[in-house]
């Protein structure tokens, strides 16, 4: 199953209407497209006055069992941009992983 991680930098000081941003972002997308699952993480430290943001987005098997295809990550990007560009410091990094047999 395709999963995605963006990563990506905030300014500490910008972090609490970054993550309102962010949630906002996230429940849309949820309402758009059901079945999506959707995280927002970050580093426990903060460095030069930044913290390094992750968003995980993968989809209930149910629904799409593909996963994250590649439409529905240029639709999370689209809305990102829209949303988030303001409080990034640098880009977003975007990664695609898919689960190993274990």
């Amino acid at each position: 199953m395709r999963e995605l991680f963006v990563y990506y930098r905030i300014r500490a000081a910008d972090a609490s209407a970054a993550r309102i941003a962010v949630a906002q972002l996230q429940s849309g997308l949820r309402l758009q497209f059901p079945g999506l699952i959707a995280r927002l993480l970050h580093r426990p430290e903060t460095c030069d006055g930044e913290q390094t943001w992750m968003e995980v987005y993968t989809i209930d098997p149910a629904r799409a069992v593909g996963g994250v295809d590649p439409m529905l990550q240029a639709a999370i990007e689209t809305e990102a941009e829209a949303l988030l560009n303001r409080w990034l410091v640098g880009r977003r990094h975007a990664e695609v992983f898919v689960a190993s047999a274990s």
